[in-house]
C-alpha cells in the first residue's frame, strides 16, 4: 500500500510545519484516505476536496469555467487551477491534485489512464506532471495515481 510514502509526506509536513489539502477528482478522495488512514495525521492534513464534476471544481477549487470549456478537467490548466484553489481555499501550506480519465469512457485525446497532477506550495511554483498509465483498469488507474501524488507532494516539499 502508500503508508511509508503517506508517512514521509505527513513528516516532511511537519517538519515544515505546514498543513496540507488535496483536490481529487479521479481518485475521489483516495490521496486523503491515505493519508488519514495514518493515525495522527490530523496535526497536518487541514481537508480534502473531492470535486468530480466541472460545477464543483468551479465552486469549491474556484475553477475558472472558461479554464474548463477550453481545456477539460483532465489537463494541466486544470490540474494546476484545481491545486493552487485547494491552498487558497484551506488553512494549508501546501496541495496536491488528482484529476484524469481511470477509465472506461476514455477519448483519443484523453485516453485511459491519462492522469494530470500538480503540487502548489506557497512560495513556491506550482509543480505539474502528466502521467500516462495506460488502459490498466479503473483500479490500477486510481491506484497508481494516489502513489504519484503523493511522491509529487514529496517533491515539493523538499524544495528548500
Amino acid at each position: 500500500m502508500e503508508e511509508p510514502r503517506a508517512r514521509a509526506v505527513l513528516e516532511a509536513c511537519r517538519a515544515r510545519g505546514l498543513m496540507l489539502a488535496t483536490a481529487e477528482s479521479c481518485t475521489g478522495g483516495l490521496v486523503s484516505g491515505a493519508l488519514t488512514a495514518i493515525p495522527g495525521s490530523s496535526d497536518v492534513v487541514d481537508r480534502g476536496f473531492v470535486t468530480y464534476s466541472y460545477p464543483a471544481k468551479t465552486d469549491m477549487l474556484g475553477v475558472p469555467q472558461a479554464m474548463l470549456a477550453e481545456h477539460g478537467a483532465v489537463s494541466e490548466p486544470v490540474a494546476r487551477a484545481m491545486a493552487e484553489g485547494a491552498l487558497a481555499r484551506s488553512g494549508a501550506g501546501v496541495s496536491v491534485a488528482v484529476t484524469g480519465v481511470a477509465g472506461p469512457g476514455a477519448s483519443e485525446a484523453k485516453p485511459e489512464g491519462l492522469v494530470h497532477f500538480a503540487a502548489a506550495r506557497h512560495g513556491h511554483p506550482t509543480r505539474h506532471k502528466e502521467i500516462r498509465f495506460g488502459a490498466l483498469g479503473r483500479d490500477a488507474v486510481r491506484a497508481r495515481s494516489v502513489a504519484a501524488a503523493l511522491t509529487l507532494l514529496l517533491e515539493i516539499l523538499a524544495e528548500e
